[in-house]
């Protein structure tokens, strides 16, 4: 099966109104997202990232990157940045389906299955895991490797991924 390891919204200077909140839940998972990206790519797993325009389209990954390296989590986009071949697409919503090029590049690719990790769980990673439910794309979000603002809301977000949209939610320890 034709996997996708597909990164979301982690290239962010974290100066934002919940900036703090973010970043601390990055780098306490921190851990399980390098190791989702070190598999990906010892695997030979395709990884995509899929960002937050930060109310510009004229960036590039390499400019997400450079303002992303000056802000306050510059030790986690350190760990977690583009290597050179992976593609880097902007979106302007939630779901990174939503007006962006992701569809095009997953057929390009052959993609069947999406591994989802990145931020914030309950917003960006399930709108984008649910959009890709509808496409008939297998969706597993990589709970542990997702970081986000609120706990209880996560729960929620997560439980409503697995029961009604259907997809698998990986956490430590499952299999």
């Amino acid at each position: 099966m034709n996997e996708v390891l597909l990164v979301v919204d982690v290239l962010n200077d974290f100066e934002h109104e919940d900036g703090e909140t973010l970043l601390a839940s990055f780098r306490e998972r921190l851990p399980e997202l390098r190791e989702a990206l070190a598999r990906a790519r010892r695997n030979g797993t395709h990884v995509v990232y899929v960002n937050d325009r930060d109310g510009t389209w004229v960036d590039d990954a390499s400019n997400l990157v450079r303002r992303a390296l000056a802000g306050a989590g510059a030790d986690v986009i350190e760990a977690v940045a583009p290597q050179p071949g992976e593609p880097v697409l902007l979106k302007g919503r939630y779901s990174a389906f939503d007006h962006t090029a992701l569809e095009l590049l997953l057929d390009e690719i052959s993609a069947e299955r999406l591994l989802l990790a990145g931020g914030a769980t309950e917003a960006c990673v399930v709108q984008t895991g649910i959009d890709a439910r509808e496409r008939g794309y297998q969706v597993t979000i990589l709970a542990d490797a997702c970081a986000t603002l609120d706990e209880s809301i996560e729960r929620v977000a997560l439980r409503y991924a697995e029961e009604v949209a259907g997809m698998v939610v990986m956490r430590r320890g499952s299999a």
